[in-house]
């Protein structure tokens, strides 16, 4: 038996007759063309074994029983070889649709994480927002992606816009960072440091539509604001797409809920997505924004990027990790942001404040028995009763100790050292009944979750417009807060997160002349208040 290889065909003989099992099996995988002497001629035709699902592999075996000529077998496996180093790239709705030619074994064995395998569908299915690092470590392994999905990888603005703003040297230096990296990753500065100009500049770089995603409608505003001032982009290639007006344009800004309820009106309009306060991205319903994203260009912003249940591990396969930072005082050394002082203000519970306490620090240890906060938390979840109580206990010697009369007396005697010296001041606290009680006692106004929108605004605006005043704050203060000229913040309540500290500390870092501002927090001798207060001065933008 022998086998002959034309321009662009592969033929073979069989000389002899063959069974009628044997020449059907043929017949899947090639044409037959006759017999010349005593041999038959069949030539391979590749098309008609995709059709049959007969792979090459099975080819090569079939014709390795019959005794086919090494030339034939070798020219073969040379296109097996080539096929597979190769895979086809598809789109099939919101998803897209990698087709390897042939097995890719082990070789694809750090990709699991980035993509499924369908096994009805017999390829893989990758989310939008994880295709560009599929097809990046593919190549780098070489394997030949062949993109037939019809998504084009940028899609340009109607014109090119020009930044007109000025760049300090460190935001320099973080868009070089962005640029070297493949115009992806994560900048990490504190507030006050123009993140946002940043982005904005890397915009006008780009001059790809544009996706930018702000965390509060406030931010949105904002930003729409700042791309008017740093840009010449004309004010109809600028939408917001937000609450009752929603409007898609070429650059477009939403907020956080927004983006993940309309995820499939924006997954492969823009090339270029924009997350503001991106440390709130891992949490499960926002992920679905990274992930439901085409856009190969991706930039991240926060001023605290490391979360305390740790999931900011998670920003790096969907952003692209941290590649940028800065702290706080690297920046006030260097004069763009404020010089600070923070102090640790001691108080003693009152007597009956330290009675219940200590009742209730007994009853929390005899129901606990032991086990950790977390391991409560797991026991409640599932059902556990006495886990629940001891759960229950805890929080109300935390409202305990964060509520003590002692704290309000604190906050009293600094505010009123502090307006004298014509400060401009936040009092910052985790409980809406004690901001409430906090704003009569000083006179001051309020500002919480449940405060609506209209009155919001108008706290603020007079807020800002004064030289000197008090203004408390629950948690709706720890982002997207811009007063400038404020420079006192005083901690009544809050947690041992080194995000929320650093938000705090970051409310009152704007630069200002001469300009030293104060952190204050009040703690409580004697409680685990104390720890959390030197968790929090040690915040820092450990990025590891």
């Amino acid at each position: 038996m022998s086998g002959t290889e034309g321009k662009g065909r592969i033929r073979f003989r069989i000389k002899g007759w063959l069974s009628r099992e044997d020449f059907e099996e043929l017949l899947q995988f090639s044409r037959y063309l006759g017999r010349i002497d005593d041999e038959s001629l069949f030539e391979v035709d590749l098309d008609k074994a995709n059709r049959n699902n007969v792979g090459l592999e099975d080819i090569i075996n079939k014709l390795e029983d019959l005794g086919i000529s090494t030339q034939v077998i070798e020219a073969l496996r040379n296109i097996q070889r080539n096929e597979a180093e190769e895979a086809e790239l598809l789109l099939e709705g919101n998803v897209f649709l990698l087709k390897p030619r042939t097995y890719l074994g082990e070789r694809i064995s750090g990709l699991k994480d980035l993509m499924k395998y369908d096994r009805n569908r017999k390829c893989f299915v990758i989310q939008p927002g994880l295709v560009w690092r599929v097809v990046e470590k593919l190549r780098e392994l070489g394997v030949n992606v062949v993109d037939k999905s019809g998504v084009p990888f940028t899609v340009p603005l109607p014109s090119r816009i020009s930044f007109r703003g000025e760049l300090r040297d460190y935001q320099k230096e973080a868009l070089e960072a962005f640029r070297s990296h493949g115009y992806r990753g994560i900048i990490a500065l504190p507030t006050g440091a123009g993140k946002t100009i940043i982005a904005i500049a890397a915009l006008a770089e780009l001059g790809v539509r544009t996706l930018i995603v702000a965390f509060t409608k406030e931010q949105l505003h904002q930003w729409v604001e700042k791309i008017k001032e740093l840009t010449d982009a004309p004010g109809g290639s600028i939408a917001t797409f937000y609450s009752e007006e929603k409007k898609l344009a070429p650059i477009t800004v939403t907020t956080y809920q927004t983006a993940y309820r309309h995820i499939h009106e924006f997954a492969f309009r823009f090339t270029f997505l924009v997350v503001d306060e991106v440390h709130h991205l891992p949490a499960d319903k926002f992920r679905a924004i990274a992930l439901g994203m085409y856009a190969p260009y991706r930039m991240g912003l926060s001023a605290t990027v490391v979360r305390e249940d740790g999931r900011h591990v998670e920003l790096f396969p969907l952003m692209g990790g941290v590649i940028y930072s800065k702290s706080p005082d690297e920046l006030a050394e260097k004069g763009y942001l404020a010089r600070y002082i923070s102090k640790i203000i001691k108080v003693e519970l009152k007597p009956d404040e330290k009675k219940r306490f200590e009742e209730l620090r007994k009853l929390y240890r005899s129901l606990a028995g032991g086990l950790t906060f977390q391991e409560l938390v797991n026991r409640a979840s599932r059902g556990d009763r006495e886990a629940a109580l001891a759960l229950k206990v805890h929080s109300e010697m935390l409202q305990l100790i964060h509520r003590s009369k002692s704290k309000a007396e604190a906050v009293k005697k600094i505010v009123e050292e502090e307006l004298k010296n014509n400060s401009k001041i936040l009092v910052f606290t985790q409980y809406v009944e004690q901001a409430r009680e906090l704003g009569e006692m000083l006179g001051a106004p309020v500002l919480t979750g449940e405060t609506d929108t209209r009155e919001r605004k108008r706290i603020l605006e007079e807020f800002r417009s004064t030289p000197r005043g008090v203004l408390v704050l629950t948690t709706v203060g720890d982002e997207g807060l811009d007063i400038p000229d404020v420079n006192v913040g005083i901690i009544v309540a809050g947690t041992g997160s080194r995000r929320q500290y650093i938000q705090r500390l970051g409310r009152l870092l704007r630069p200002g002349t001469n300009k030293v501002a104060r952190l204050y927090e009040i703690v409580t001798r004697g409680t685990g208040e104390e720890s959390l207060a030197r968790r929090r001065r040690t915040a820092s933008l450990d990025l590891e």
